[in-house]
């Protein structure tokens, strides 16, 4: 062995400070984009709004084709027909403030708190009834067993699950009626508990909330008629009763978070063409701070520190300029090969892929993701998340290709306009496509049917 020294030459791809911001800006979507510059603004001197305006509402450098665009939801227990009532109070279109009104209400631990408070209690049992209201879930259910609890408690309290099971009574008195459930069948048999006891079917009701919940969520109403002892029109009584209660007591509590969704391009048909132009009102105007810039050129010696800052004051402005141009290319290409969707609707989306767009408009697949992720459209049809758009192929008859998105719009209307009576199975649903010129296996149509959220045709059949 011996030392030796060898000389090798090879090539490295070095990602710079710029290119670096440049990749995180392309990938940040329209109000992470804001929340990116408000920082800039902060911490770079040499950066300003152009009018020192704080939101964006116009275009970055110069962009002035932009600036002429403007004026343009419980797995098994979903079948049971709630989902055609609101989970709590129903908002009120009239009231302007009910934003603010829900954002004012209490928590549904605050609602039980302020009862507890008001209950005369031992402090044993109000320490206990406390925790257990921790306890709960947003729904108001108590997810974990009572043995569960009882173990998280200090030994020395020396407590069991028959004392917990004793505070639980007294927190399934509290409102809303069927809080501190530890199940949909309890939280529905303690609202039927609360009714009078006239009620119509009451006591049958109570047995199929209890015992019988999985044959009402599959339909199974023969089977719960014979077990009930009860005709059609008895039948359909009780159904309505066991629908009108409320499956989440405590969702009327719980904060709604609401998500805003800034379109960054408009689509719009213009002589025919369907053109795509940037939402000016979601770019910042942004330029150099002109003090600080001569401040800069008439002391070229001390200046280091202002010098980078003007320099990274720079990149921001031009990666910032460019991301929308890559936008604005990318959208363009999408809508140019998308055009039947705009003419037709889902039903007529072709097959789309990356590298399709890639090649178009010479970027890299990686890039052509970045643009797509978290970047909208508004649309005649609505807004849409560019990656909507693409979707992967599916065979033919006549040997071309059909995109998935428009075999789950086939599929969805020939559910819509099925016999409710005799609904359409999986293979049936397949056979239809067939006729269409379609090649579908029927395992495939069953994914495509739970992707849009609809059940399986023996929980679709209705009396």
């Amino acid at each position: 062995m011996k030392q030796s020294l060898q000389l090798k030459l090879h090539q490295q791809l070095t990602l710079t400070p710029q290119l670096q911001q440049s990749i995180r800006l392309l990938q940040l979507s329209t109000l992470e984009l804001g929340q990116e510059i408000s920082q800039m603004l902060q911490d770079n001197p040499l950066l300003e709004r152009l009018d020192g305006e704080d939101s964006f509402d116009g275009p970055v450098g110069e962009t002035p084709a932009a600036e002429t665009e403007r004026k343009e939801h419980d797995e098994v227990y979903e079948e049971m027909a709630w989902g055609d009532r609101a989970v709590g109070p129903a908002p009120d279109e009239d009231d302007d403030d009910h934003g603010f009104q829900q954002a004012e209400s209490a928590s549904l631990r605050q609602h039980l708190a302020e009862q507890l408070g008001l209950t005369p209690l031992t402090h044993r049992d109000r320490q206990l009834i406390a925790f257990l209201i921790e306890a709960l879930d947003d729904d108001g259910y108590l997810t974990a067993s009572l043995e569960e609890l009882a173990e998280l408690l200090p030994p020395e309290l020396e407590i069991d699950p028959v004392e917990l099971h004793a505070a639980l009574g007294l927190l399934q008195s509290f409102d809303p009626v069927g809080v501190g459930a530890r199940g949909l069948g309890e939280c529905l048999w303690l609202q039927l508990n609360s009714l009078p006891v006239d009620t119509q079917h009451l006591p049958a009701a109570k047995i199929l909330a209890r015992e019988h919940l999985p044959l009402l969520a599959d339909r199974e109403y023969g089977k719960l008629k014979k077990l009930l002892a009860l005709d059609d029109a008895q039948f359909m009584q009780l159904r309505q009763l066991i629908t009108s209660l409320e499956p989440r007591p405590g969702a009327a509590y719980t904060p709604v978070s609401t998500r805003y969704v800034v379109p960054d391009v408009f689509v719009k048909k213009t002589k025919g063409l369907w053109m795509v132009s940037l939402n000016a009102n979601a770019m910042p105007k942004l330029r150099i701070n002109e003090m600080y810039a001569g401040i800069l050129r008439n002391n070229r010696e001390g200046g280091s520190s202002l010098a980078t800052q003007l320099q990274e004051a720079r990149w921001l402005i031009k990666n910032v300029q460019q991301r929308f141009e890559t936008i604005l290319k990318v959208s363009q290409a999408i809508v140019d090969r998308q055009r039947m969707f705009f003419e037709h609707g889902e039903v007529a989306m072709r097959p789309l892929t990356l590298k399709e767009i890639a090649e178009v408009v010479e970027l890299h697949e990686s890039t052509i993701s970045r643009v797509t992720t978290q970047k909208f459209m508004m649309t005649p049809r609505g807004l849409y998340e560019f990656k909507y758009f693409f979707g992967s192929a599916l065979a033919t008859e006549e040997g071309g290709a059909a995109s998935s998105t428009a075999m789950r719009a086939l599929i969805r209307q020939f559910i819509d306009a099925e016999n409710r009576a005799r609904p359409l199975s999986d293979s049936a649903l397949s056979e239809l496509l067939g006729k269409q010129g379609f090649v579908v296996a029927r395992r495939t149509v069953a994914k495509y049917r739970e992707l849009l959220n609809i059940s399986p045709a023996n929980q679709r059949k209705s009396l």
